[in-house]
């Protein structure tokens, strides 16, 4: 017996520090069994290892990242051409998923695109087209296929043409069934005659239906089958026992074969055109950006291609222009349409330093802007590429249809094999012809295409519809869970508020100072904070009579800021906060409580070391958070506010919005705790916030929706983003995801139900195998089309 050497791996590992961790990480991969050879070196960040028998390296980069070490990964995005139905998808998948070195690999019939996140060093590109190709189909990497688009014929062309070929040779032999059926005499039989049926149905069955032939053949030399294995099975039926007849005498089926072919090329013509409305989404998207931009450069106006503009151009936009780039206005105050970018209707007047966006348009006068993003970096990229990552991407729905598809097509082929073994035993005493059209009919009628496509078509329709409306989902998963959460967590500040905090209440609480001291002494502290509410005392006080000296100034995390205004000790802070370190009286502990009953947040102010005033300032509720959290609970889901500020506060803010169930005085780190709580409670939950503090939340929660604009969709931690801050479209997303889920359960009942009721009904010979072929045919279009429908889809 020859000793097995094993195979041998070298994985870069990411996040060593010393010598420690890589002999932390030797030590767990050798004491797995079938691991052998395991090196690991600090220097090259390095690890090499032999596996033997059924030992994966996948099991070494799993053991890896759970000590907490990172493994590097790459990702690649392949066209694959030559699939028909969802058993091709699925085997293509399952091939790529057994390749060592992959740690996940989808495929999506709709898009015809394979996406595969492998090891970096243990594979590349060409490993996965070669493997691709190997099982019949073709791959392409992006750019290629790319090169190749605009050269010879599109796929719905070509199925055009095999369509219109097709039907040119099978209209006389339908002509002739029709005549035969009805005793009609045309041309002294012409078209019934066994020669002329035969020159008519050959390039039919040859040629325009070679496609299915030639995907057969690849399936069964792989020992698995799919649409192509039934169609051409079916019809080679038809066909070569009507070849037999000419001799012997029997019978005629050409028309059968040859009217099926035709069927079945015009449901995969319709199937294609179809297919192509659903990336709609993805070219009114790519068409937004403008091809020429106009730049200043040496002091001279000129119009150059956009993808020669650089950061740090000055680019110049007429009335009416689309914006080639993204940058920041240096010159003028604009109006901007930006719904592609936001949804929002109603055009946004900006000014000098604020940000605008490539594809949003120019309303009415000219201006200029330093170019601060240009070519993938820009925000409308960005956006188009997690719309198609979206569309590429697999909903666990899916997963339904994938297990059957996998199991189906052999079922069908010895449910079709039984049939005609019971007909010709059992009910027709023997006769072929009576045995043969039954089960001609069951392999016609259960192509499972119309399964294949029943999810990624609605998905791909869904997140296109989101992206219009300035919601991303940034995979199909998303857009499936949303519809089926039952708790929605909403941030306070900047989510249900504007996140404009302002003073609206000033409270003297000693004789010594007046209402303005008050104000003009916590500003001038303040004024060295970054605290939101800090800013909005600083700006109520305003520059009037300029601000006072301070020094020594120390924040106090938590509570507030303390320093010397003048010579005098001031502090600053929460009432919790003083009220641990000082003295608080309980006619200023009642005054505290009124303000916060009031929905403010209240600032005590000490001036050495005697509590003088009290500032309140409150945030401005968003005008549509109460009827988003209305529609929300009208939907059957639990609201929660969650927020850091007092209880008080927040009961009062939640009580305006008619919100029932209040998280308050949580700090930003122990957010995504009280997201764990709820979910241990068996709630499925949605967090929304500003994705800056709400970043652990948002990452806890099981879907998090990140409110905010545009100019924040890279760094977004959400697996939904709002792309404006209108809140509706929170609820909007909620509706698109139930309209999408409600859309996919359809395809897939009428997917099932062809199949459900037609395998049966074909079996016991009420089904002509023509009859069959457009059923299955055209199951595919309307499957397509249904998806379609959500095109159409307005929120009420």
């Amino acid at each position: 017996m020859s000793e097995n050497k094993g195979k041998e791996y070298t994985i870069k590992i990411n996040g060593m520090t010393c010598a420690a961790c890589s002999s932390r990480i030797e030590k767990k991969l050798s004491k797995k069994d079938g691991f052998g050879n395991v090196t690991v070196n600090l220097q090259t960040e390095k690890a090499k290892i032999t596996t033997y028998g059924n030992a994966s390296v996948n099991d070494a980069v799993k053991i890896i990242e759970d000590l907490g070490y990172g493994v590097e990964k790459k990702s690649v995005e392949l066209k694959v051409k030559g699939m028909t139905c969802a058993a091709c998808s699925s085997r293509i998948e399952k091939k790529l998923n057994k390749m060592s070195g992959v740690l996940n690999a989808t495929v999506n019939l709709t898009t015809e695109k394979a996406s595969v996140e492998y090891i970096a060093g243990l594979l590349d590109v060409q490993d996965f087209i070669e493997t691709i190709d190997s099982l019949g189909y073709q791959a392409f990497t992006q750019e290629d296929s790319e090169k190749s688009e605009g050269k010879g014929f599109t796929e719905g062309q070509k199925q055009l043409f095999k369509f219109i070929f097709s039907a040119v040779f099978s209209f006389p032999l339908l002509l002739g069934m029709v005549f035969n059926l009805f005793s009609i005499k045309f041309a002294g039989g012409l078209l019934t005659e066994p020669l002329v049926q035969i020159i008519l149905a050959t390039p039919v069955q040859f040629y325009a239906g070679w496609q299915f032939y030639k995907g057969a053949y690849k399936n069964l030399k792989h020992l698995t089958a799919n649409m192509d294995v039934l169609v051409a099975m079916g019809t080679s039926a038809a066909y070569f026992y009507s070849v037999y007849n000419i001799f012997a005498g029997g019978h005629l089926y050409f028309e059968t074969s040859a009217i099926l072919i035709t069927l079945i090329l015009l449901g995969k013509y319709l199937e294609a055109r179809a297919k192509e409305k659903t990336s709609d989404a993805i070219e009114k998207l790519m068409n937004l950006a403008p091809q020429k931009a106009r730049i200043l450069r040496q002091g001279e106006t000129i119009e150059v291609p956009v993808e020669e503009v650089v950061p740090g151009d000055t680019v110049i936009v007429k009335a009416g222009e689309k914006l080639p780039v993204d940058g920041e206005i240096t010159e003028g105050s604009p109006t901007i349409d930006e719904s592609m970018l936001t949804g929002e209707s109603i055009p946004a007047e900006r000014k000098e330093g604020e940000e605008v966006f490539c594809g949003t348009i120019n309303k009415f006068k000219p201006f200029r802007y330093k170019a601060t993003k240009v070519g993938e970096d820009t925000t409308l990229s960005q956006i188009i590429k997690i719309v198609e990552d979206a569309q590429s991407s697999k909903a666990p729905i899916q997963r339904f249809a994938d297990i059957i598809s996998g199991y189906f097509v052999p079922a069908v082929i010895a449910v079709a094999v039984l049939t005609f073994v019971i007909w010709y035993f059992f009910i027709s005493g023997g006769n072929v012809e009576a045995s043969l059209m039954p089960s001609i009919a069951v392999l016609v009628i259960a192509c499972p295409c119309a399964l294949g496509l029943a999810t990624p078509t609605s998905i791909m329709v869904g997140t296109g519809k989101g992206a219009e409306n300035g919601i991303l989902f940034k995979g199909g998963a998303y857009l499936e869970q949303l519809g089926n959460v039952n708790a929605f967590c909403f941030d306070k500040t900047g989510t249900l508020t504007e996140g404009k905090p302002s003073v609206k209440s000033v409270v003297v609480l000693t004789e010594e100072y007046s209402e303005e001291d008050i104000i003009k002494i916590t500003a001038s502290l303040e004024n060295h904070s970054e605290h939101p509410l800090a800013a909005s005392i600083v700006q109520y006080y305003g520059e009037s009579g300029g601000l006072l000296n301070a020094s020594d100034i120390e924040t106090v995390p938590g509570g507030g800021v303390r320093g010397k205004v003048e010579e005098r000790n001031v502090l600053v802070g929460n009432p919790a906060f003083i009220g641990e370190n000082f003295k608080i009286t309980e006619s200023d502990k009642q005054r505290i409580a009124d303000l916060q009953g009031e929905g403010q947040t209240v600032v005590v102010v000490l001036i050495d070391d005697k509590i003088s005033g009290l500032i309140g300032i409150a945030d401005t509720i968003r005008k549509d958070a109460k009827e988003v959290v209305g529609k929300l609970k009208s939907e059957g889901i639990k609201v929660y506010m969650i927020t850091g500020d007092n209880r008080k506060t927040a009961n009062k803010i939640a009580e305006l919005l008619g919100i029932d169930e209040v998280l308050a005085e949580v700090k930003p780190s122990d957010k995504a705790d009280k997201i764990k709580q709820l979910q241990s409670e068996g709630y499925k939950v949605a967090m929304a916030g500003d994705g800056i503090n709400d970043a652990p939340a948002l990452a806890t929660s099981d879907l998090g929706i990140a409110v905010g604009s545009g100019s924040d969709v890279a760094v977004e931690t959400g697996d939904i983003t709002i792309m404006s801050d209108n809140l509706m479209n929170v609820y909007k997303a909620v509706s698109l995801s139930r309209a999408t889920i409600k859309n996919i359960k359809q395809n897939l009942f009428w997917a099932l139900i062809y199949n459900t009721l037609g395998i049966p009904v074909a079996a016991f010979g009420f089904l002509n195998p023509v009859i069959a072929g457009g059923a299955m045919a055209f199951s595919s279009v309307s499957v397509v089309s249904n998806a379609l429908r959500l095109k159409k889809w307005r929120f009420e």
